[in-house]
């Protein structure tokens, strides 16, 4: 089982970095990167509203159906994390900021939405086992890819603060249904 620390620690350097790049490549200040785009309520919206539209489907879809192979290598893989207790709402929280502020706060001005959602495919890479290179990696590669370029459009015209909550409530919503299925799998 992988533990929360360890989780969480991966974010804290994500931050790290992030905010290095930030500051000393960008040379930007962190409150105009997080207050960029929409008054932040309005991007608590859209954030909450993609967050639960995206993440209520895929916890519908796979609390329908548990034995599908994509939901199966999901939960087999993020079934490895502590998710006991509220660890999934830590998880995703730390995962949420530390990956957007990375990617899209961070790369995604000095490379492009393109590339830094290449990059974001490639930290799943490992979680959702594209190795194999079959239809399921293919397909859950493709949604991976999407739901980037999506954050990264998100960032880009509404602003960070919307794209932090999307990604967190998206994650909450997984984490949750990955230790339901792994529950009904015993």
């Amino acid at each position: 089982m992988i533990p929360l620390r360890r989780q969480l620690l991966t974010c804290l350097v994500m931050v790290l970095v992030a905010l290095l790049l930030i500051r000393f490549v960008q040379h930007a200040q962190l409150p105009d990167v997080l207050l960029a785009g929409l008054p932040w309520p309005q991007q608590a919206l859209l954030g909450a509203a993609l967050g639960l539209l995206v993440g209520g489907a895929s916890l519908i879809s796979a609390l329908r159906k548990p034995g599908a192979t994509s939901v199966q290598r999901t939960a087999g893989s993020y079934g490895q994390l502590d998710l006991h207790g509220l660890n999934p709402v830590w998880i995703a929280l730390a995962a949420g900021a530390g990956e957007e502020l990375l990617f899209r706060a961070a790369l995604q001005p000095l490379l492009g939405i393109w590339l830094s959602s290449a990059l974001f495919l490639l930290l799943h890479t490992r979680a959702y086992d594209f190795r194999r290179f079959d239809r399921t990696a293919l397909l859950q590669a493709a949604g991976v890819m999407g739901m980037s370029l999506v954050f990264g459009l998100v960032a880009l015209y509404a602003g960070l603060i919307a794209a932090v909550l999307a990604h967190t409530l998206i994650d909450i919503l997984g984490l949750y249904a990955v230790r339901r299925v792994v529950a009904m799998s015993k």
